[in-house]
């Protein structure tokens, strides 16, 4: 299990990415800006949230508590990668 500070580092890693290529997407002019809006804003709620969730750990459960977390982390910028092609 790799501590807060490496997974926090890497959740914002992962949505900075995301991110940059929504902004990249915005500026080549290969997708409206209106439709990108909404994905850039849950984009930062994404990583808003987690990083909160994280700093939250109760004693206990870490290994069950970190383990959710990653799965519905993986499958949200799953999904948010499936808006930012269709977009």
């Amino acid at each position: 299990m790799a501590n807060r500070k490496q997974l926090k580092k890497q959740i914002k890693a992962t949505t900075a990415e995301l991110f940059a290529d929504c902004v990249v997407l915005g500026l080549c002019g290969q997708s409206e800006r209106e439709k990108l809006e909404p994905v850039m804003a849950d984009i930062l709620a994404l990583h808003n949230d987690y990083v909160a969730r994280i700093s939250h750990t109760e004693k206990g459960q870490e290994k069950l508590f970190y383990r959710k977390l990653r799965e519905e982390f993986a499958a949200k910028v799953s999904a948010l990668s499936e808006r930012i092609i269709k977009a």
